[in-house]
């Protein structure tokens, strides 16, 4: 845990790489990403990677509480600089995918079961990073936030809120939306960071929820899920074929009045489901 007390030392950074640092510096999509998050005075809010601080502040004027997890030793030090004497601010320098957060927090009460995630998150770890915060198919994660706002690479912002039957649906769609209603809030141009990535972004709003239909045997849907969308290209009953018998699921497509002929990708969510409730194939 970095120390709360101001350090005199201050100097600019330049992003790095091994972090995957872009830095937002649009002000009005800062602003989206404010309204986004509905704050009001009684929220308790994890930031995963602050960075220079342009999001913090705007979240500290906003919220009772901010956790903020930054990896950067040098860049911690810039933001107790900025913030370190304010009450409702609490820094770890620590890798978040890394970080027990309950067990960090213990010791701060105020600070503890954050109910919301607002954050600007590193894209190369962009998926490990959802996974942590809602958890697996199998596995929902313990801590169900009320919502979690995200600046995300736009390809993968795509994929998140992606309809059945579209190019961008896939295995990442299907998990997602089994743990989350997930919504696309605006564009961010790659101008809009210092330095600017190669590609665009788009600020997305997740809301955890518990599914209201659930699969009989979540791990066997995650498990179809994963083997389903192996090879996009090939029809469902080849890339199961090593899990399931296909005469037996050639049965199972037509009790469900699916086609015979179809790719994973053709299966909405609730299908997903429908499909493995109507096989057992893992205990």
């Amino acid at each position: 845990m970095t120390s709360s007390k101001k350090n005199k030392k201050h100097s600019s950074f330049r992003p790095r790489k091994q972090f995957g640092q872009h830095w937002l510096r649009n002000e009005a999509v800062l602003d989206q990403i404010i309204i986004a998050a509905e704050l009001n005075q009684s929220d308790r809010i994890l930031e995963i990677g602050p960075g220079t601080g342009n999001l913090t502040s705007r979240l500290l004027s906003e919220v009772a509480a901010l956790v903020s997890v930054e990896i950067d030793r040098d860049l911690c030090q810039q933001l107790v600089h900025k913030f370190g004497d304010r009450d409702n601010f609490l820094l770890a320098q620590d890798d978040f995918l890394k970080l027990n957060l309950s067990s960090l927090l213990q010791n701060f009460p105020k600070f503890q079961n954050p109910n919301k995630v607002v954050a600007n998150i590193p894209y190369n770890i962009t998926g490990p990073i959802i996974a942590k915060l809602l958890g697996k198919i199998a596995t929902p994660a313990p801590q169900q936030y009320e919502s979690i706002v995200l600046l995300v690479q736009k390809e993968v912002g795509e994929r998140l809120i992606a309809l059945p039957g579209s190019k961008a649906f896939g295995a990442l769609s299907i998990r997602v939306q089994y743990l989350a209603d997930c919504e696309l809030i605006c564009d961010v141009p790659a101008k809009s960071f210092y330095p600017p990535p190669k590609v665009d972004s788009v600020v997305i709003r997740l809301h955890p929820k518990k599914v209201k239909d659930p699969a009989d045997n979540p791990r066997q849907l995650e498990t179809l899920v994963k083997l389903g969308f192996a090879s996009r290209r090939k029809m469902l009953r080849n890339n199961l074929k090593s899990l399931i018998d296909t005469e037996v699921l050639n049965q199972t497509l037509e009790k469900l009045n699916f086609n015979l002929q179809c790719r994973a990708e053709d299966l909405s969510l609730e299908n997903w489901i429908l499909l493995s409730n109507n096989l057992h194939l893992l205990s």
